[in-house]
Order: C-alpha cells, then sequence, then structure tokens
C-alpha cells in the first residue's frame, strides 16, 4: 500500500504540474493556469476534482500519439463563501484547451451535478475550439453543452468566464449563459476567425477588433463584465455568487437588516435637478437607495441610457433598473430594451424582487430606431415586465412619458407599487409638445403665438400633469419626500416580500425575440 500511494500521489502530482513548456508558454501570454484560475476563484482548500484521470480514445490523424490525463479541462466542485458551486476550467495548456469527446463528457457530467444540485454552475473557457481530429464527435459535445444550458437555464445561475479564445460553436455556451466576463487583451469570442473573414469579405481585421473585450463589452452586448485582468474578473464573479441565490427554488443570501425603513436621505434631492430637462448620473441614485452605496453594475458599457444593477436594500438583495438621463436623456432604445428585458427576466426566474427608477421621455425616435424594429425590441422589455411575478417596486423621480412610462413597470403592467417624488411628470408627452399638437391651428393664428404657447403650457401642466393627478387616479400609490426614497422601498420590499403569484398554466408565452 505505501508503494501504491507513492505511486498514485506521484502521478497525481504530474497531472497537476503539466507540461513545464506549455505552462511557460502559457503564462508568457499574460495567462495563469487552469488550476491557478480554480485556486483564485474557489475557498481555498474546497476543490474537489472529478475525473482527473480521464484520457481521449480517439485514434489516427495524430491524435492518438498522444493521450495526457484530463484531456484539457478541470472539472469538479468547490466552494465560495462556504456555498457550493460546480466549475470546469479548460486547459489551454493540453491540446489548446480544445474540445474533444472526452473533454466534453467531463464538462457535461458537471453541469448535470450542478443541476440536480441546484447549484451555481462557472465555466472558465481559454480553448481553440472544437478538436479538428475527432470530426463529428468534439461538434456533438458542443451540442450536448448546449442542450444542458438550455436545461438549466433559470433553474440555476450560470457564469461564463472568457480568459482565452472562445471561438465558433463554443462561444453559444457563454450567450446561453446568464452573465459573462471577459478579460482585456486575451479574451476573444467570435464565430469566425479572422482569416475567415478576410476570405469571405476581404476586410482584414485583428482578433481583438473582431471579438474583444471592449467589443463584445461596449458595442455586441455579450460581455456583461469587462475586466483588466483574471484576478479582478475572479474577484467579481465571486462577489456576484455572493448576491445569486443557488437555484429558482432558494431564496438569495440576506444579510442582517439595516433599519433602512426609517432612513432619511436628503442627499436623493441634490442628486437629481428640478428642471426636468437637466442630466445626471443614475448611479448616484442607485448608490443613494442601496446598502454601503454597493452595487454591481451589469453591461456598462454597452445601452448605456439604461442602468441595470444588483446590489441590497436593508440586506435583501434586489434587481435595480434605471433609466440614464446622462446618455441619450434617457431615452430607451433597441439595444436598452434588450439590456433591460433580459435583466428583468434573470430577475424574475431567480426570485429577485425588482425596483425600477423612472425618468424616460419617451422612445427613441428615428427610421434607424424604427427599421431596427423599435416596436418588437421595446415589446421584449414590455413583456418581460408583464411575466415578472416577484415583488415589483416603480419610483418615478421625474419624466415618465408615453409608451416608455407603460413599459417602465408602470402599475397598469402590474407594478405592486407605485412610488413618485413631487417632481414627476407622467403625460403621454411633454407639456410643450401636448400643446403645439393640441393647439396647432390656435397657434398658427395667434398674434403673438410664443405668448399663447407659454399660457397653454402652464395651464396644460396645472390641469394634467401636477404631481398628483396620477395619484388621484390611483396610478400612483404615494407620493413621497425624495429624502424618504430607501425608506419607502425598504418598506415596501417589506411588504411585499411574502408576494406569491402563480401564472396562468401553459407550455410557455411566445417572447417577441
Amino acid at each position: 500500500m505505501s508503494l501504491l500511494r507513492e505511486r498514485q500521489r506521484g502521478l497525481r502530482g504530474r497531472i497537476a504540474a503539466g507540461s513545464r513548456g506549455a505552462v511557460d508558454r502559457q503564462r508568457a501570454l499574460g495567462k495563469r493556469t487552469a488550476r491557478e484560475r480554480l485556486e483564485l476563484l474557489l475557498d481555498e482548500g474546497s476543490f474537489t476534482e472529478i475525473d482527473m484521470y480521464r484520457r481521449h480514445q480517439a485514434h489516427g490523424l495524430k491524435v492518438g500519439e498522444q493521450r495526457p490525463h484530463t484531456d484539457g479541462v478541470v472539472a469538479g466542485s468547490g466552494t465560495i463563501e462556504g456555498r457550493r458551486v460546480f466549475v470546469y476550467a479548460q486547459d489551454f495548456t493540453i491540446f489548446g484547451g480544445s474540445l474533444g469527446q472526452a473533454h466534453a463528457s467531463k464538462i457535461h457530467k458537471v453541469m448535470d451535478l450542478a443541476i440536480a444540485t441546484g447549484a451555481p454552475l462557472i465555466g472558465l473557457n481559454d480553448s481553440g475550439g472544437a478538436r479538428i481530429q475527432e470530426g463529428v464527435m468534439a461538434l456533438d459535445g458542443y451540442g450536448g453543452i448546449f442542450r444542458r444550458n438550455v436545461q438549466a437555464s433559470g433553474v440555476i445561475p450560470q457564469i461564463s468566464v472568457i480568459l482565452g479564445p472562445c471561438a465558433g460553436g463554443a462561444a453559444y455556451s457563454p450567450a446561453l449563459a446568464d452573465f459573462t466576463f471577459m478579460v482585456r487583451d486575451t479574451a476573444r469570442m467570435y464565430l469566425t476567425g479572422p482569416d475567415v473573414v478576410e476570405a469571405v469579405s476581404g476586410q482584414r481585421v485583428t482578433h481583438d477588433e473582431l471579438g474583444g473585450a471592449e467589443v463584445h463589452g461596449g458595442r455586441s452586448g455579450v460581455a456583461t463584465f469587462v475586466h483588466d485582468d483574471e484576478e479582478s474578473a475572479l474577484e467579481d464573479v465571486r462577489y456576484l455568487v455572493s448576491l445569486l441565490p443557488s437555484n429558482n427554488l432558494e431564496p438569495p443570501p440576506s444579510e442582517p437588516p439595516r433599519q433602512a425603513g426609517t432612513d432619511h436621505r436628503p442627499g436623493f434631492a441634490e442628486i437629481v435637478p428640478v428642471e426636468p430637462n437637466k442630466p445626471y448620473d443614475m448611479r448616484s441614485v442607485v448608490a443613494e437607495l442601496v446598502d454601503d452605496g454597493e452595487f454591481l453594475e451589469l453591461q456598462e458599457d454597452w445601452a448605456r441610457n439604461v442602468v441595470c444593477a444588483l446590489a441590497r436594500v436593508d440586506g435583501e438583495v434586489v434587481g435595480l433598473v434605471g433609466n440614464q438621463p446622462m446618455v441619450l436623456a434617457g431615452v430607451l432604445d433597441v439595444a436598452a430594451s434588450q439590456k433591460a428585458a433580459r435583466f428583468v427576466r434573470f430577475c424574475d426566474a431567480f426570485g429577485i424582487p425588482l425596483v425600477t427608477l423612472v425618468d424616460v421621455p419617451g422612445f427613441l425616435p428615428g427610421t434607424d430606431q424604427e427599421h431596427a424594429g423599435i416596436i418588437r425590441h421595446g415589446a421584449k422589455l414590455l413583456y418581460a415586465y408583464c411575466e415578472a411575478t416577484v415583488p415589483r417596486i416603480q419610483v418615478i423621480l421625474r419624466k415618465a412619458y408615453g409608451g416608455a412610462y407603460i413599459v417602465m413597470d408602470s402599475r397598469s403592467i402590474g407594478s405592486d407599487l407605485s412610488l413618485a417624488w413631487p417632481t414627476n411628470e407622467i403625460a403621454v408627452m411633454g407639456a410643450e409638445g401636448a400643446v403645439n399638437v393640441i393647439f396647432r391651428k390656435e397657434l398658427a393664428a395667434a398674434a403673438d403665438p410664443e405668448e399663447l404657447r407659454s399660457e397653454l403650457v402652464a395651464e396644460y401642466s396645472e390641469q394634467l400633469m401636477h404631481p398628483h393627478y396620477a395619484a388621484e387616479r390611483g396610478l400612483v400609490d404615494d407620493v413621497i419626500d425624495p429624502a424618504e426614497t430607501r425608506a419607502a422601498v425598504a418598506r415596501g420590499l417589506a411588504m411585499l416580500r411574502n408576494k406569491r403569484q402563480t401564472p396562468p398554466q401553459r407550455k410557455h408565452g411566445n417572447i417577441p425575440l
């Protein structure tokens, strides 16, 4: 037994150490090894590896000449702040992290275990793509991953971390995940690489220009978070997990209450100008609302005219959606509608209450938006809110005009509690625009159109846009002092904590994708 133990320890040590030359090349690229990444991600000493001795069984085309253990992916389970997660980390030092049948089978096993035990799944991607020598079996392996991604959707949180190349079909697993992290300069993700793009279109493009972290963080919206290095990315993965429930049957992890129900915050009025057209940073409002001013913003460089964030209010996790007056005056457009809709659906799937901060002048006008399908994409956000059964609180800070007011979780589409500041303006459109439409003929015939317009604007505002107009009709539950916003939201969340709503029996709805 002593000899067997010694041999076993030696084999495990060699497998864990890997090829010295391959490891050196990995570090020369500015990347850590798969096992080093898992050490950063998981609690110390918590990792339990499975299928360490797995080797591929393929033959021919030189693939049979090398049969390293692990087959290029380290898989297993560990804990983050004591909570169970399942993980796999592709090992670029073995076959460039390429996916073959054995490699895929290990990922399938981890995914099945995560679903069966109700634990979050985290994939660390660093792969050259499908292992060409294994042909269709590699493609079958990807198909098995995608099918499990869909089976796990809305059941357990799925997180993908791109730490190197992620090309071809491999990119679809991160696209199906709930959250995708990318690291600048080393991560890249695309369906067809630069060589294929040049051959087909004649366009020359670099890897980073085609699918780098900046592209997916700011233009395509595929990346939820972009980081400068692996350490900060994995640290934020740990923070994200601390805000998420393990599965859809468990509540999000909570912290001790902060007596937020009696909190007075005069800073709200200092952040938001009274003038409806003067911009401010909605993230400052979010920071004033949440515990310790801490929140995790999603897709902060994409569709910046809407803010989506996870945070805690009085110790409980909430999802926050807010228009951003600093960008495009906070209007809703195609990208903002998509961004907010997916976030609302995630929060609803995992029982995370929603707080919607409204300051929206409408949908972005123009032929580009109309031709890009703003009707269809705006309907995604409308559908997401209408379908959501979690506690929902709307806070109207200033403008709430037209269809955008309805879409931003109004009472008419099912918000449980609607609060408004005294600066609220809820109407079909702004007073000046409304007067120009209603009194077009009168203004054209007037001796002094500007004077008449000013009088009519004042009259319209007084009659139809005063702070209590919607409250008098039951569309706003309370008009609150801005300083009481945090307290009112906290009390509302406490009131709605045990909300139960059973949706109608059906296979599923048909969201306008």
